[in-house]
């Protein structure tokens, strides 16, 4: 996507969905460091490349806090959006352990 598609990166609503329902909303604005930061410090590392995911912490709404507590289980869909750039979807699976991962 070209990067005057993006508009300015410290103004893009983050969503996380599970299953369709919302679990998580916030925008870049709210983010510890800024994405320019983050870029800068990960780029003194390795290369980034097109299409390479950067993971950050996350914001209010992980199961942890959340009343019902409800953690992810095997055939949940998770979708992580960042407006104007894309939506990252993975479906839950369960290991040989029972435990659950993405796929």
């Amino acid at each position: 996507m070209p990067r005057d598609d993006v508009g300015d990166p410290q103004s893009l609503r983050i969503s996380c969905h599970v299953n369709g329902a919302t679990v998580q909303d916030a925008t870049t604005a709210d983010m510890i460091f800024s994405v320019a930061e983050l870029i800068a410090f990960i780029s003194g590392t390795i290369t980034l490349e097109p299409g390479d995911v950067v993971a950050t912490g996350t914001p209010l709404g992980v199961a942890m806090g959340r009343p019902d507590g409800r953690y992810l289980q095997p055939g949940d869909t998770v979708e992580v959006e960042i407006e104007r750039v894309g939506v990252l979807r993975n479906v839950v699976v369960g290991d040989s352990s029972g435990s659950a991962r993405l796929s």
